[in-house]
């Protein structure tokens, strides 16, 4: 089973530094921006949080820092969990040079290390669709739970379902049964910025997409008490779904 998320270990690390300098702008840029306002670079996901100041937050598959360093110049204590250190160079670089400070965390998310971290955060946030790289969304719903300490929130932002059978966010993603279980392979989200002879060279992900119910079903058997569910549409044509947010509390 670890197999696969060592395959997505080597899609995320291919050339990723490169790829946010050329995107996001070297950090010293990134920083500026970052710094001038750093709550609506949280977008939508700045109504999901109440307060900032002193939070403990675990930023899941936090990749290059986008939210975690927005949040950690609001106040709170961020720790990025992620599975590449490319992101981590790129993330930590922008932090030092917005004179902000977060915990970055290189390994599977799967292995946190729950004898340090369980009941440790007040947050557990997540957003930009991770939960199809993890084939059993029990098991990673489970480590969700232990992190937070009772009473905390999750904030589950992610793909719509919806996309499993239609490319409505034009990731190039290949659409499906919306009821499949299958393991499919496919292009890391990068991909499709490259040209053709640099895109054949990436390494493919392995991804198991999940429809609402499976999603909604583990939250609520992972010890979780459902708040609220959002639905936003896609960036690309508002007619169709494109993401969603819930929110899940820890039950004491």
């Amino acid at each position: 089973m670890k197999n696969y998320r060592e395959k997505n270990k080597q899609a995320w690390e291919f050339n990723a530094y490169d790829f946010w300098v050329e995107h996001l702008g070297y950090p010293i840029e990134r920083a500026k921006k970052d710094i001038e306002n750093p709550k609506q670079r949280l977008k939508k996901h700045a109504q999901y949080f109440e307060n900032y100041k002193d939070v403990k937050v675990a930023n899941i598959c936090g990749s290059c820092g986008k939210k975690a360093i927005p949040l950690a110049l609001l106040g709170s204590d961020v720790t990025v969990f992620d599975i590449s250190e490319q992101n981590k160079k790129y993330a930590s670089e922008v932090a030092q040079a917005a004179q902000t400070k977060i915990d970055y965390v290189v390994g599977d998310v799967l292995e946190i290390n729950l004898s340090k971290y369980r009941n440790y955060f007040d947050i557990v946030f997540m957003e930009g669709g991770i939960l199809h790289y993890f084939h059993n969304i029990d098991q990673f719903m489970s480590i969700m739970n232990q992190l937070l300490k009772p009473g905390g929130k999750m904030i589950c932002s992610d793909f719509h379902p919806f996309t499993k059978i239609s490319d409505v966010l034009d990731y190039d993603m290949p659409t499906m049964n919306y009821f499949s279980t299958e393991v499919i392979e496919g292009e890391m989200a990068h991909a499709r910025f490259y040209p053709q002879e640099i895109r054949n060279k990436f390494p493919l992900c392995s991804y198991r997409k999940y429809t609402i119910s499976e999603i909604i079903n583990s939250v609520i058997n992972n010890n979780f008490t459902i708040k609220q569910f959002d639905e936003h549409p896609s960036w690309n044509n508002e007619k169709y779904p494109g993401e969603f947010t819930l929110i899940g509390i820890k039950d004491n």
